[in-house]
């Protein structure tokens, strides 16, 4: 669902479960500061809110959006934590570059989401300008953090009901 129909901070959060029992790993590219650390914020307050205890919660930085496949690896080998969250932003810019780079991405986290058996949470922006990222780093579309720590709750939940 398109952002500009759903906020994506708006959750329930009576609908997700105590995220105390629960340790993450989260890969934050540092490309785009400015909407990553926004986005981090969002989902770490979130997490925290919901129970998550910050000493089970496990950050990896790096330098851009290519990098976050190999750093929720690392993570993973590490910690083994229940979820992993990957955060960054890639604006469209003058090439097609993005177009690459967020495939290169999404399909390294799938892949890794199956292989490890632990959802690996795609939280990375794929806007066209800069503001269209503000507007989704805790602007008027809420915040895709937010959004990131709740679907990784809401897996888990699933993931103890199956």
């Amino acid at each position: 669902m398109a952002s500009a129909l759903k906020n994506l901070s708006d959750y329930d959060p009576a609908q997700l479960p105590d995220a105390s029992p629960f340790t993450f790993g989260i890969a934050l590219a540092e490309w785009n500061a400015e909407i990553t650390h926004a986005l981090f914020e969002g989902c770490y307050e979130t997490l925290l809110q919901q129970g998550a205890r910050p000493e089970n919660i496990h950050l990896a930085r790096v330098p851009g959006a290519f990098e976050l496949p190999l750093a929720t690896t690392w993570l993973f080998r590490k910690y083994t934590p229940d979820a992993l969250i990957s955060l960054g932003c890639v604006i469209k810019g003058e090439t097609s570059h993005n177009e690459y780079i967020n495939r290169a991405v999404s399909e390294a986290l799938m892949q890794l989401s199956l292989k490890y058996e632990t959802p690996c949470i795609f939280g990375l922006l794929t806007p066209n300008t800069f503001q269209q990222a503000k507007d989704r780093a805790g602007g008027r579309y809420g915040n895709k953090g937010v959004e990131a720590a709740t679907t990784a709750l809401q897996m888990l939940a699933l993931k103890s009901k199956i």
